[in-house]
């Protein structure tokens, strides 16, 4: 809990603990209910409200109910401090008062303690290269697609695209960072059907980002990112990993992809939503259904690297003109999204190196050789879903995964990387163990989940897109034993990489 959250449940507690003593001393009703609206007002002025906090705002309500009622009666009556008349049933009262007491300063501390214990403030982890972050966001629309599931006849697809960029940490100094975007709630309500508005508070958690600063001269340009998220996600839900990768010299972007993407807001106003799309019964038919949501977004893929093209020579942002060096661009992405970075890799040789987080591999990547490095990370979880004898079935997994998996990776013209990370599930590649350490990173901590994911995307594109020897993708490492190359997969088989 931040200071001014304590404070308002101690008072609400405290306020709770003197209702005895109110009835006889007018000055101290008085002095219970002005610290009460004071410190409610300080936590929603500088905390701001949180759904965690629903039993303290209870409490807090019944007891300026009560404050209110007392001085009213005081006021009819025209006197204070006066002793309340003995009466028989004064016992049985002081019982019910007492467990009055203890039910409200119970639900109050209890209450507000375990939710915001489960769900608490929490701190993005710093990261651990020399650049400060920049961005822009930007409608873009393809005007060679038809939106196919949009409502009106003739809508062009369209999409919402942030652009994140190095900035000289001198430059961001003393602009207000930016806080993670509203739209992170909609999706984690989606995908773990919690009420969005236990997430309303995400938009006070500040990130290392910051708008209006231009980009670093450290380097003429910069190696490029595209960051495609898991369905029902939006482009926000992996900021750990690509603050990671911007403060290292990279410019990502990231992409959301109406209709699978979980809520898209355009800077008009309008909205579209996730649709589920049909019920399937057999799971060729669902796989099928797959290969064309895939194949729309790795159209998404192409469509912003063709834009990237465009600006690198008149960026309307005035921004990155000159300064992306297309000729080192990756792909990665988490889930559905890890199945676009797969299928773009198949489709488009632009894109020279690829990062799936346990993604699928729906459309023609499961029947063609990639010809880029390709690195496949999956969560323990997950692994135990393969195999003859699978000791579990997590519900993510389809039938058709493993013998797809095979053939991407045994296939491949170039280097791959399988790797495994015990104690992870399918969503620990997200930053879903910050937002409820207890709930989603039960076998770590936070901090370092978030950092497996960060440091071998890191890795990774640093080899591949800069050329730079990396000891984490050579074998086991001592920082983080949960983390496993599979021999079968895992081959380096050019000479760049030796």
């Amino acid at each position: 809990m931040k200071l001014f959250e304590w404070i308002f449940v101690l008072v609400t507690i405290a306020g709770a603990l003197g209702l005895p003593f109110y009835s006889k001393r007018r000055k101290l009703a008085i002095v219970g209910l002005t610290a009460l609206i004071i410190a409610f007002l300080l936590h929603a002025v500088i905390d701001s409200l949180r759904v965690m906090l629903l039993p303290s705002y209870i409490v807090a309500l019944v007891l300026c109910i009560l404050f209110i009622v007392q001085l009213v009666k005081w006021s009819l009556r025209g006197e204070g401090d006066v002793p309340a008349p003995y009466n028989k049933k004064s016992r049985l009262r002081t019982w019910l008062r007492g467990l009055f007491i203890l039910l409200l300063t119970a639900f109050s501390g209890i209450g507000s303690g375990l939710l915001t214990w489960y769900f608490p403030t929490f701190t993005i982890p710093e990261p651990t290269g020399q650049f400060a972050i920049g961005t822009f966001s930007q409608r873009i629309v393809d005007e060679s697609r038809e939106e196919t599931l949009s409502p009106e006849a003739g809508d062009k697809r369209e999409l919402m695209i942030n652009v994140w960029y190095p900035v000289d940490p001198e430059v961001a100094e003393g602009i207000k960072p930016e806080s993670y975007p509203a739209e992170l709630g909609e999706a984690i309500s989606l995908v773990f059907g919690i009420p969005p508005q236990v997430f309303s508070y995400l938009d006070t958690i500040p990130t290392h980002v910051v708008k209006g600063a231009a980009m670093s001269n450290a380097s003429s340009s910069y190696p490029v990112v595209l960051f495609s998220p898991g369905v029902r996600s939006a482009r926000f839900q992996s900021m750990t990993a690509v603050e990671e990768l911007v403060s290292h010299g990279y410019i990502v972007v990231g992409m959301d992809h109406p209709y699978t993407s979980a809520q898209v807001t355009f800077p008009d106003g309008h909205k579209v939503s996730y649709d589920a799309g049909p019920e399937f019964t057999a799971s060729e038919e669902l796989y099928q259904y797959n290969v064309q949501g895939v194949g729309i977004r790795a159209a998404d893929a192409r469509f912003v690297l063709d834009t990237l093209e465009q600006w690198n020579v008149n960026d309307p942002n005035q921004v990155l003109e000159g300064r992306l060096d297309l000729n080192h661009t990756g792909i990665m992405g988490h889930s559905y999204g890890g199945a676009t970075t797969a299928e773009a890799l198949a489709q488009d040789e632009r894109f020279q190196a690829g990062l799936s987080l346990e993604g699928g591999f729906w459309g023609s990547v499961s029947k063609s050789s990639l010809k880029q490095p390709f690195m496949y990370i999956m969560s323990g979880k997950t692994a135990k879903s393969l195999g003859p004898n699978p000791t579990e079935h997590e519900k993510l997994f389809y039938p058709e995964f493993e013998p797809d998996l095979q053939h991407v990776m045994k296939n491949s013209l170039n280097d791959t990387y399988y790797l495994t990370v015990d104690g992870f599930f399918h969503q620990s590649f997200t930053d879903i163990a910050l937002i409820s350490p207890r709930l989603f990173a039960k076998d770590m901590p936070a901090e370092h989940n978030i950092d497996i994911t960060r440091s071998y995307a890191l890795a990774f594109f640093d080899r591949y897109l800069k050329g730079e020897a990396q000891p984490l993708l050579q074998g086991s490492s001592a920082k983080f034993p949960e983390v496993t190359y599979d021999n079968e997969y895992t081959k380096v088989r050019s000479k760049q990489a030796e």
